[in-house]
Order: C-alpha cells, then structure tokens, then sequence
C-alpha cells in the first residue's frame, strides 16, 4: 500500500470528506429521506464506487491489492458487529428500574466493565434498552444515551482486544491479548471522571422532571432479571472464538481459507437465532434496522477510506510526529471521523517507520528508542488510548455509537443531531483527554 500512497493524489481523499459530511448534513435537512436503508446506500455508491473503480482500472496491482484488503477487513469487522449484535439482542435485561441518577450511573458503570468483556458492542446491546426502559417516563433523557455511547461504546472497551475493533486489529497483528490490561490507570481515570461528570448533569436534568413523570417512573418499577440466559452461553463462546483468533488464522491459512473465525461467528449467530430466543428478542423490540444502517453506512466509509489510508501510510513520516502526547492526539483525532480501526492501522504503520519496526508486536517493547526518549511500547499505549477514547467524539468514530443512536430512536428517545452530538463531546470529553494526556503521555 506504500507504493499506491506515493501515487495517489491527496484530491482522492474528497470522496471519503463528502461521505463524512452527508453522514453529518443529510439527517439534518432530509431525516426522513436519509433514514431509508436504500437511501443511504444510494449515498454510499455515489462516493464509494467512483473510488474502487478507479484503484481496480487505474492503480493496477497495486490498486487491486488495497481493495481486496480493505474488503477482507469490512467483512470481518461486519461479521464481528452482527454476529455481537444478532447474540445480544436475544438476551433480554428484564425489568424496569426507577431512572434515578444514582441507577443510571450504575447501569453506565456495569457498562464500562462489560464493554472490555463482550465488547462495545456487545455491551451496548444488552444495556442500552433497559436503560432506555428505566427512563422511558422521564422528559430528559437524550443525554444518558449520549453518555452511554461514551462510556459503554468506547471508553469501557480499552482492557482488552474484544473490547473494541482496533484493539483487535493489533490483537491480530501480534500484540499479546493481556498487554492492554496495562490500560488500567487511564481506564480508571477516565471512566471515573466521566461517570462523575454525567452524575452531576443527570441530578441537574432530573431535578427538573415534572413530579408526575416522577410518580409513573417509580409506580413503574420491576425487579431486573434476565431472560435467554443461553445466549450468555452463546455469548461467552463466541467471545472465546475472538480470543483464538491468532489460532484460528494460523488454521485458515494452512487450508488457504482465511475466513474461519468469521464462519464460526455466524454460526453462532444462527444458533442464537434459534425459536427458544424468540421471547427475548419480542421483549427487546429486536429488529435489524440499527443493523442494516450501520452496514451500509461503513460500506461507504470502508470504500472511501482506501486512499485516505495508503496515503497516510506512505506519508506518514512527514507529519512530525515524534512524541506519544502528538499520537495520542493524532490517532484519535482521526478515529473520531476515520472510524477507530483504520486509525489504529494506520498510526501503528507510522509509529514502526518512524522507530524502523517490523510490526506491531514489535512496538509491545518497553526499551527506551534513544533516538526519541520514549520505548515503542509508550507510543502503542498512546495509539491505543486514543483511537479507543476518541471513537466517542462522534457517531462515525465506532460502530456501535451509530446502532445506540439508531435503537434510542426507534424507542421514541430522540437523539442529538450529528453536531449537538459533537458539541456535548467536545465540553465533555475533550477535558478529560487533555488530563490523560498530561498524566500518561507527556
């Protein structure tokens, strides 16, 4: 991809621009027009295909190549996504808890946790509709869901690779499934001040809820239980098959079939499918809508992002960066609009050409580089914070964000617009990554 970076022009990263800002724009002046599944691949098309076509008739080999690689990594990344998504959704968080704050920190907080051991999006599935139940009787509530795709679909993903998709990419690609538990600190410090942070505005929003919102909130109270308890187990297997992942390539590539673990994920998918998880899936108003947008939606950034990524690659050297902090602050300001995983990519690729690694496990290194001052392994934490974090500042910068959004909406919550939606992350978030980035990677 070096060579296809030096010979495309920076104009090619238009098409991948103008699929950001019709994600951004469209919902705001065609909400009904865009919210059509084929719609949005009409969309879709207009930017991406321009794109494939010329690197398949115009950039050779070379074009064919990046194609093919980006395709791989779209259908595993969807095959991961559903497969999480379809198994989640037949687990069934019954009940119905009075929406105070104190029990909707508590629901983010469990959040947090289960995000780095099923996954963000596995998390967001099982949580966010009973956290919508609990406050389906309260005015204000936008801002909880909004909360919820910063904690539960991002921040609480860092400890491990299932947690989030570029962890998993690096996971792949060498780095040891254990190395992000070094996280810690910096998934302690920023959880905990986001949680405090959205207590205080929760108490704020709630003190003005009319009291007889109030009164039908507690009158609706149900003790929570759990419904389609086997697809927990169905869950945990599917969570273990992403922990072999490196075994299962090694397999996959000795049969030249590459493709074994997503295999075994949509059987697990289908498994979890099965009439006994009917009842669950009825309880969570299951459909694929969330699904489906999301699919289409990535189609077009992985589609557009080719360029954007072989560029970044081949030129990468020529941003300047020289320091953790500057990582940090790179990978996930792009993961914000970039999605994370191709971020994570692409700054792990600039950070071994700048410390002449061969790979990313090579960057798991503790050792001082003389040459910067800092071991390879300061810059990967930085990489990996960051992209992880940042996927929050806005519905693009991870999968998940686009599916809470989708099914808050479907249950009558309406949610910000693309840019509200920013702004909320820029008072809230970005304080919090200027105290990480001073703590851990100065």
């Amino acid at each position: 991809m070096h060579a296809l970076g030096e010979s495309l022009s920076i104009w090619w990263t238009l098409p991948f621009a103008g699929m950001l800002l019709a994600i951004a724009i469209l919902p705001l002046v065609v909400k009904g027009w865009f919210s059509e599944a084929r719609n949005l691949a009409l969309v879709a098309a207009v930017f991406g295909v321009p794109v494939i076509t010329y690197l398949l008739a115009m950039q050779g080999a070379a074009g064919s190549a990046a194609v093919r690689d980006t395709a791989g990594q779209y259908v595993s990344f969807m095959v991961l996504l559903a497969s999480l998504f379809t198994i989640a959704g037949g687990i069934h968080v019954a009940g119905d808890l009075v929406g105070t704050p104190r029990s909707n920190v508590t629901f983010l907080a469990v959040g947090a946790v289960l995000a780095s051991l099923i996954g963000t999006t596995g998390a967001a599935m099982v949580l966010v509709r009973p956290l919508l139940r609990a406050n389906s009787e309260r005015r204000y509530r936008a801002h909880t869901m909004v909360f919820a795709i910063f904690i539960v679909a991002n921040i609480g993903g860092l400890l491990t690779p299932i947690g989030d998709p570029p962890l998993l990419l690096g996971f792949l690609q060498g780095v040891g499934f254990f190395w992000t538990l070094r996280l810690l600190p910096e998934w302690l410090l920023a959880n905990g001040v986001t949680l405090l942070i959205y207590f205080v505005v929760d108490r704020y929003f709630y003190a003005r809820e009319t009291p007889s919102a109030l009164l039908e909130d507690a009158a609706d109270y149900e003790p929570m239980g759990v419904d389609g308890k086997r697809n927990i187990a169905v869950l945990i297997v599917a969570v273990t098959v992403v922990m072999l992942s490196p075994a299962l390539a090694r397999i996959g590539d000795s049969l030249h079939f590459h493709f074994i673990r997503e295999v075994a994920l949509i059987v697990l998918a289908a498994v979890s499918l099965m009439p006994a998880s009917r009842r669950p899936r009825e309880r969570n108003r299951f459909t694929w809508g969330p699904l489906v947008e999301v699919t289409v939606v990535f189609a077009g950034i992985f589609a557009t992002i080719v360029p954007a990524i072989a560029i970044l690659r081949a030129r990468g050297g020529e941003l300047g960066l020289t320091q953790p902090w500057q990582f940090f602050w790179a990978s996930g300001g792009l993961s914000a609009f970039l999605d994370s995983a191709p971020a994570y990519l692409s700054f792990t690729s600039a950070a071994q050409g700048m410390l002449h690694l061969g790979s990313p496990a090579d960057l798991t290194s503790a050792a001082v580089a003389p040459a910067v001052g800092h071991s390879p392994a300061s810059f990967l934490a930085a990489i990996s914070v960051g992209t992880v974090f940042m996927g929050a500042n806005t519905y693009v910068g991870n999968a998940p964000n686009l599916m809470v959004r989708a099914i808050a909406e479907e249950s009558g919550c309406p949610m910000p617009s693309f840019f509200h939606y920013m702004a909320w992350s820029v008072a809230v978030l970005l304080p919090v990554f200027v105290v990480v980035s001073l703590l851990f990677f100065r």
